[in-house]
């Protein structure tokens, strides 16, 4: 395209646009990567010459079709020059880049140019929208951060964009504090973290990911879908954080925050739920509704923060340093249940330190070394002074917390080299060492935890629970660690209209004595009681457990024990192309391979998948030529990996088993005497009764990832020089899912089906990895050590009348106004629906978190009336924010969030006559007789959340000191966020706690800060 002096006038016009849009409306999809590309058009033969406050200067010649593009720029601010004939003839100054975004500088035919100060211009002279782009994503930038009254994590960023919801509370992150999110309708261990373009997520579960001071972060990409072949094993979304460099100028500054304790807070207290129940039901205990289960008065946290940095140069031109540090202090008071082993007060403590340190290497012209080094830690502590609910008094010392330490530290490089104007590699190499370290002061191994003590029988209590000092249900091996490494290397080349890419993806995981198990001698007592008139009715008839009779009193010996070690293999390569068909039509057109290893604890592979090809197929049309109307699209797969925690329970020995028992005395320490067994002994649903599973079994030989496919299609334009807006429709379907299936006896069944005898052949007993809605072939080993034979079991060989289904669709809106010295302002609505019967890799419902081994799939009757919306399913989602300059001095701020509930669950016994065909007791989606798909009783409530800011730069401090107030949660909405949803604890008999919050927003609360720059 050839601009003209009317082109040159309105970019002109555009003045008070430009640079100022902060946030990326659609960036090009490099989400590990952490650099931005300069693009453009000027007048073949010409050269276009960029140099950066980093030292950086590249140049490139403009191509006979009139295009020039320079990628692979570290993040800073250039200049950009046009050349002729040796002369400056055109320049831009001030260009920001943005991270994995093109910004295109595009200069006018300079032929008649006679000097330089005649056709310079600033850089706020560009366009906004992004046509090399087919993405789509959010980028908010460190003058986001310094603006807006956000939480100070990346999730809380990430909920900026367009269709991230907050998870389910069962779920935290790596950080104290940290929620997780959903991307899309997809679980929250379905995303992906970067750093300065290593991978960050969690190395276990994939649950969260660490991430840098939040002073230090210069840009952090928040990607919904779209993204290019480069990048994989994610099918929800991708948070990608880029921290600051030294430039040639020194900056150092540091802030103090302070969120104090008289402007938190309480959260609501929880009362015992007190509901007409159906006819032949009853309470537990029937002296419980309408009591109070959870004292929250008081129950307020606060926390402070300080951090400092310094940036600069070592060497001008060549080399940088930039180093942050962090640290912050959480303390509060939690008051435990009143049905907890120990009701207490907790005192607890987070001590999060953060540190980040950048070094850059400008090697020469064509060669750039960047060296990152980031730790993020977080250690809990806590004392426990027991309460008593009958009186609201505290008592004395009651013992320690668990006490934990939890984090990374990561170190990541990265060479980068232009070996010419059109061909560039780069190497990036990192890893992560992750403690998961946790010990509980004082506990002793001849305690046992008790759970249910309120349901003690009084005759043997006097109707006071008889409890004893351990608070601890779960512990972790002290040496619990992670480690991972990863190599990545990437060739770009531009050949004519085509920018072409290809390179390898590789990560390796190390997980050592990850599991838990149950404290004291290693097994807990749970007391439990059968509703008035249904003492006669068997616990777990599947399973031989009879009924307690007399008055229903009983008491259950469990044991829990996980504790293993693993590895996982993630390899993958990628070939894409970049085709500027011409002027205004672009093509992106990817392919991606990726290979999954998974090893037990012995070393043996489990699950190797391969050959798990990736498609990728992007378009943008700047529809006028002027990047005021872009319309883009793209269509793409994308495979996930399973984490390393599969193992756990999955490919290791594990023990899991309940043995039930009638008792006629309980001793001083709280444990059932004179018992008399009410079974055959220890029962597992699972069959995990400590025997590590055969490698070559545990999982169908012909196991396929997990998988998504995503199609999108939308548009941005611009209204007029000061407005965005554009709109775009989102179409997600899982096609392939991964769980476990936990019958052994309907395998067997196929055994004898296909002709082999089943005493010839090892039938596990315990839980198979499989795809559900699949043929999955077993290799079941042979009796007599030859080898294996081969079983193939469909879908309705397990009894299932379907397979994995989950689909997503959305309607996104938004209109944007850039910042333009004096005020922004973006408002986004989302339309959406996320439906099926799998959420995916977790289960909201229970807070499960054993990725891809749920309780979904263990049998066909668990997946009875699992159709329905989905536990991450918000159909509405309305959300604004912006800042308003009102002097130079005072700038004020504010954050709407607002979105439906999710959906309600109900998990019963089965059936209208409360069966328990898998021996699952209450973990089936029918209630009081009840089909209960999720959402058939109805949606938690709207949530809605305002947070205000206001801040103060005196003038006598030439602005470099800034005084900042925060108000979140402004109208404080304390609303429950998860519902208990175990409707009984035994046949007939409704939970005491069934209905009741055990999660809720959080309250009101406000934050000062105060910032000095330099």
């Amino acid at each position: 395209m050839s601009f003209s002096s009317l082109n040159r006038a309105v970019l002109l016009r555009r003045s008070t646009l430009a640079a100022a849009l902060t946030m990326s409306l659609a960036g090009v999809a490099f989400a590990q990567s952490t650099t931005g590309t300069i693009f453009g058009q000027a007048e073949a033969g010409e050269t276009v010459t960029v140099s950066g406050t980093t030292g950086v200067t590249r140049s490139a010649t403009v191509d006979q079709s009139g295009r020039y593009r320079i990628s692979n720029l570290p993040l800073g601010t250039y200049s950009v020059t046009l050349q002729k004939d040796g002369a400056t003839v055109d320049s831009r100054k001030d260009v920001a880049i943005t991270v994995n975004a093109g910004t295109e500088v595009s200069f006018a035919s300079a032929a008649n140019a006679q000097a330089l100060s005649s056709v310079t211009v600033t850089a706020n002279a560009l366009p906004a929208i992004d046509v090399s782009s087919v993405d789509s994503r959010t980028v908010i930038t460190s003058q986001d951060l310094e603006r807006l009254p956000l939480g100070r994590s990346a999730e809380a960023i990430a909920l900026l964009a367009p269709g991230v919801v907050q998870g389910s509370s069962y779920f935290s992150g790596q950080t104290a504090g940290s929620s997780v999110v959903s991307f899309g309708g997809s679980s929250v261990s379905e995303n992906a973290y970067y750093v300065n373009g290593y991978n960050s997520s969690d190395p276990l579960k994939n649950l969260g990911g660490v991430g840098m001071p939040y002073g230090a972060i210069d840009q952090q990409e928040i990607y919904t879908g779209g993204y290019s072949a480069m990048y994989g094993r994610s099918d929800g979304g991708v948070i990608s954080q880029v921290g600051k460099r030294g430039t040639n100028e020194w900056h150092f500054g540091g802030q103090v925050l302070w969120a104090p304790k008289f402007l938190a807070e309480d959260p609501k207290s929880i009362y015992y739920p007190n509901e007409q129940l159906p006819a032949g039901y009853g309470y537990t205990n029937k002296n419980l509704p309408g009591t109070l289960y959870r004292s929250r008065k008081d129950n307020v946290k606060w926390n402070r923060t300080y951090d400092a940095y310094v940036g600069g140069p070592l060497i001008k031109d060549k080399l940088y340093f930039f180093v942050a540090a962090e640290a912050e202090r959480q303390e509060g008071k939690s008051t435990s249940t009143s049905s907890a082993a120990v009701p207490a007060n907790t005192y607890y403590k987070y001590d999060i330190p953060k540190y980040y340190a950048k070094l850059d290497w400008n090697i020469n012209d064509s060669n750039i070394l960047e060296l990152t080094g980031i730790s993020s830690k977080t250690e809990y502590s806590g004392d426990l002074y027991k309460y008593d609910y009958k009186t609201g008094v505290e008592g004395g010392f009651a013992g320690h917390d668990t006490s934990t330490k939890t984090g990374s530290d990561i170190y990541v490089g990265k060479y980068t080299s232009y070996i010419t104007d059109d061909l560039t590699f780069t190497a990036t190499y990192g890893q992560n060492r992750a403690i998961d370290y946790s010990n509980t002061p004082g506990l002793t191994t001849t305690q046992t935890y008790l759970s249910g003590v309120t349901n003690q029988d009084p005759t043997l209590t006097g109707g006071t629970p008889i409890r004893n000092s351990n608070s601890v249900l779960y512990v972790k091996d002290p040496g619990a660690k992670n480690k991972t490494h990863g190599l990545r290397l990437d060739l770009e080349y531009k050949l004519g209209d085509h920018l072409l890419s290809g390179g390898i993806d590789n990560m390796h995981y190390k997980a050592i004595n990850e599991g838990q198990q149950v404290s004291g001698p290693g097994y807990a007592w749970i007391y439990y009681k059968a509703a008035a008139g249904k003492e006669n009715v068997p616990i777990q008839p599947a399973f031989g457990v009879g009924a307690p009779g007399g008055r229903g009193y009983y008491a259950a010996r469990y044991i829990f024990q996980t504790t293993t070690s693993m590895a996982v293999d993630q390899k993958a390569q990628y070939l894409e192309d970049t085709w500027q068909i011409n002027d205004r039509w672009m093509v992106k057109l990817g392919l991606r391979n990726d290979q999954f290893t998974n090893y037990n604890s012995a070393a043996q592979k489990y699950v190797d998948q391969k050959d798990q090809w990736a498609p990728r197929l992007g378009f943008s049309w700047d529809v006028f030529g002027d990047s005021t109307f872009k319309v883009f699209g793209n269509l793409g797969r994308y495979y996930l990996a399973l984490p390393n925690s599969v193992a756990i329970r999955g490919a290791s020995a594990s023990t899991f088993t309940y043995e039930y028992f009638t008792y006629s005395g309980i001793d001083a320490n709280g444990a059932p005497t004179g018992l008399k067994a009410m079974g055959p002994g220890p029962v597992s649903t699972n069959g995990e009764y400590g025997v590590a599973p055969d490698p070559k079994s545990v999982a169908a030989s012909n196991l396929k990832s997990q998988y998504q496919d995503e199609a999108i299609l939308g548009f941005n334009k611009m209204l007029g020089t000061n407005w965005v807006a554009g709109a775009k429709v989102t179409l997600r379907k899982l096609q392939t899912s991964i769980d476990d299936v936990c019958d052994p006896d309907a395998l067997e069944a196929k055994v004898i089906k296909s002709g082999i005898d089943p005493d010839s052949v090892v039938i596990p007993d315990g839980c198979l990895i499989f795809n559900p809605g699949e043929n999955n072939t077993f290799l079941l080993k042979n009796a007599n050590g030859s080898g294996y034979s081969k079983v193939s079991m469909s879908t309705s060989d397990w009894g299932f009348s379907t397979g994995a289904k989950r689909k997503y669709y959305a309607l996104d809106l938004f209109v944007e106004h850039p910042f333009d010295g004096t005020w922004m302002g973006r408002v986004d609505y989302t339309f959406s629906r996320s439906y099926g019967n799998t959420e995916g890799q977790v289960l909201s419902t229970i807070g499960q978190d054993d990725v891809s081994k749920t309780q979904d799939w263990d049998t066909p009757a668990l997946m009875v009336n699992s159709n329905g919306v989905l536990s991450n399913d918000r159909t509405h989602q309305l959300k604004a924010y912006g800042s308003y300059q009102i002097s130079p001095e005072w700038m004020v701020s504010g954050a709407v969030r607002i979105m439906s509930g999710a959906p309600k669950a109900c998990l019963g016994y089965y059936g209208t006559n409360e069966s328990d065909p898998s021996g699952y007791k209450s973990k089936y989606r029918w209630c009081a007789g009840e089909p209960t798909n999720l959402g058939s009783n109805g949606r938690l409530p709207w949530t809605k959340f305002l947070d205000l800011g206001v801040t103060y730069r005196p003038s006598f401090a030439d602005q470099k000191l800034a005084f900042n107030f925060n108000v979140f949660n402004v109208l404080n909405e304390r609303k429950p966020t998860v519902l208990d949803a175990t409707y009984e604890s035994g046949r007939y008999t409704v939970s005491n706690t069934y209905g009741a919050a055990l999660y809720q927003t959080t309250p009101r609360y406000g934050r000062f800060s105060v910032t000095y720059d330099f």
